[in-house]
């Protein structure tokens, strides 16, 4: 699997990692809350890697700074949230 964030089109600052078959994390570790706006934009990114990779399944990998309706969100998306600790 292309964890290359480039072959699918986005920039080269995300942080992709392979998690499994048809996996992929995206990883957003950072210091502040993940508020609704950072969320939407996720979920452009996911929606980006599943153009090019229809049967992809997407995972964030991120704190536990994200807030209730960001979480809403991207479960209604299809996005899998995985939190890790610092």
């Amino acid at each position: 699997m292309e964890t290359n964030p480039v072959y699918y089109g986005l920039t080269a600052k995300i942080v992709l990692k392979e998690i499994g078959k048809n996996r992929i994390g995206l990883v957003k570790i950072i210091k502040s809350r993940i508020i609704q706006k950072d969320a939407v934009k996720i979920v452009a990114t996911a929606n980006q890697l599943k153009s090019v990779a229809p049967k992809l399944e997407v995972t964030l990998i991120c704190t536990r700074n994200i807030c209730s309706k960001s979480i809403a969100l991207l479960e209604r998306e299809g996005v899998d949230i995985e939190f890790v600790e610092l």
